[in-house]
């Protein structure tokens, strides 16, 4: 292909818009470090990218010293301590789905602490948003991933009216070219950067959030939110190709991803054709095999077992890589989760990274707008059942399972890759393409982003278990599979629904980075 992937020696950004993306860098190039630029970037992801992110959601990083050494912060907000009224059903839509709290400011301020404290970090909170408050209040141009949400979802206008009065223009979806402006998100915004993170959960940002929820008609209190605190952790591991990848711990799909990689690493694919229908029939039947671990065991640790250490063995991973046929597809009706989240990865002149991603879970969230905040807030309380044999099963102030797992790759005690994407269930899936194309194929990362995708499983648009190709797989390919029992069905080329990677390579002689062309953005590598 023509285009190629950024390029820098002295620090890169990357995110689904543009405009993020250059937020991030501007605060490198100032001198900043990987974790200041990461939360400036995500904070203007929270204004430019309403519909997939905000700080009525969540968020989980990665975070690497130029030494090597990495902490996962998990960001996710526990189930309300009082749940009447969920027996029968959870709504994934309206103020009963907004059940769980927040976790996103909580993670970003313990990450602004790690920065401050041990990375040298030189930016007040205050500097790192104030971008994001500039482009609320003076506005910027209504991206064409919000356009396209809009419109798919605008034949469920009564299920969230709070996002269509707040985001459509006397009821239309605003043309290309539209300038946006959130006016009450401007308010919300100067609270947090003048009184810092916590103010969202303990401060006068909490009492207006928990007002706004509670007459909307959710279950969260003010209680609620000042118990919500993000976990640091060490993350969990697995060898790959000479070099490990990093994940965070239950109850995220990280483990998932990782027994999927760890699952291909038992194969050599040196002999097998990058985008032939070995490639995709390997990593579809190489998630199945995960995908079935995820659905009995992953939820919070702190209420369920979850055997993590006997789940990521070398024992664990031979048995599921010998439950694999080249020959034939093992037939596939599991349950479907679905989730929007943007992925933001910045690297530093020092070597520091970030790999982040941050979510409202559906794409709008709950489709609630809490009170006068301009806060559109989550539903990843849907993703908990209610099937009281289930680990996942509700419970309150406990964590859901979570879709969301950033990464990171090391060779050498150094970090040498961090990637991710936005997907829910195409996660796992769409890492396992990305990766074997960075690594094992040694793609360009423009490239490798680029190439055509796979999804298993239930879509937006189709409810059936079939296998999703982009339609610029070759139909050879597409032929091949079908021989082997994979049910094919065809989406179009490049389309939104395959999610939004990023990643940033580095190597001894610099870094390069790209974010997905399905998206709005892209990497952007200081001068």
């Amino acid at each position: 292909m023509s285009a190629r992937s950024a390029y820098s020696r002295t620090g890169m950004v990357t995110s689904p818009h543009a405009l993020a993306t250059q937020t991030g860098v501007d605060v490198l190039q100032a001198g900043g470090n990987a974790i200041e630029a990461a939360i400036a970037t995500v904070a203007t992801l929270s204004v430019t990218y309403p519909h997939f992110c905000g700080w009525g959601g969540d968020v989980l990083m990665l975070v690497a010293n130029a030494q090597g050494t990495v902490q996962s912060i998990s960001g996710i907000g526990q189930a309300a301590a009082t749940l009447d009224g969920y027996q029968d059903t959870i709504p994934t839509r309206g103020p009963r789905s907004a059940l769980t709290t927040a976790g996103a400011a909580d993670a970003l301020g313990q990450a602004f602490e790690i920065s401050l404290n041990d990375w040298g970090g030189r930016r007040s909170w205050g500097e790192l948003l104030a971008p994001s408050i500039a482009l609320a209040r003076d506005g910027f141009e209504i991206t064409a991933s919000e356009r396209f949400w809009l419109n798919f979802r605008s034949g469920e206008r009564a299920h969230m009216p709070d996002i269509f009065n707040a985001f459509s223009e006397q009821g239309k979806v605003p043309p290309l070219g539209s300038i946006r402006k959130q006016p009450q998100l401007v308010r919300t915004l100067e609270t947090l950067a003048e009184r810092g993170a916590r103010d969202l959960y303990e401060g006068q940002l909490a009492k207006r959030i928990a007002s706004g929820l509670t007459a909307a008609g959710s279950p969260l209190t003010v209680t609620d939110l000042g118990r919500t605190h993000a976990k640091v952790e060490t993350p969990l591991a697995v060898d790959y190709r000479g070099g490990r990848l990093l994940a965070h711990p239950p109850p995220t799909q990280g483990l998932t991803t990782l027994q999927i990689m760890g699952v291909l690493e038992r194969f050599d694919m040196s002999g097998i054709p990058q985008g032939g229908a070995d490639h995709y029939h390997l990593l579809v039947e190489a998630t199945k095999q995960a995908f079935m671990d995820r659905n009995s065991y992953l939820a919070d640790p702190d209420f369920a077992d979850v055997p993590v250490a006997r789940l990521l063995s070398s024992s664990h991973l031979d048995s599921l890589a010998s439950r694999i046929h080249m020959p034939h597809a093992l037939p596939w009706p599991q349950p479907f989760q679905t989730g929007d989240t943007v992925y933001v990865g910045a690297v530093d002149a020092a070597g520091n990274a970030v790999s982040l991603l941050a979510t409202v879970y559906y794409d709008w969230g709950s489709g609630v707008m809490v009170g006068d905040t301009g806060l559109v807030w989550h539903n990843r309380g849907a993703s908990f059942s209610l099937n009281p044999q289930h680990p996942n099963c509700l419970a309150p102030g406990k964590r859901p399972f979570h879709t969301l797992n950033p990464g990171i790759y090391q060779q050498n005690g150094r970090t040498r890759m961090v990637y991710g994407t936005q997907g829910a269930d195409g996660q796992p899936q769409t890492l396992a393409a990305v990766l074997t194309r960075l690594i094992d194929y040694g793609m360009d990362p423009l490239e490798a982003l680029a190439q055509p995708r796979f999804l298993l499983g239930k879509t937006f648009s189709d409810a059936r278990d079939s296998l999703k190709l982009e339609g610029d797989v070759p139909l050879v390919v597409r032929q091949q599979l079908e021989v082997r029992g994979h049910s094919i069905s065809t989406v179009a080329a490049h389309s939104p629904l395959m999610g939004h990677p990023g990643a940033i390579v580095i190597d001894s002689d610099g870094m390069r980075g790209a974010h997905d062309p399905r998206s709005d953005g892209h990497a952007i590598g200081c001068a």
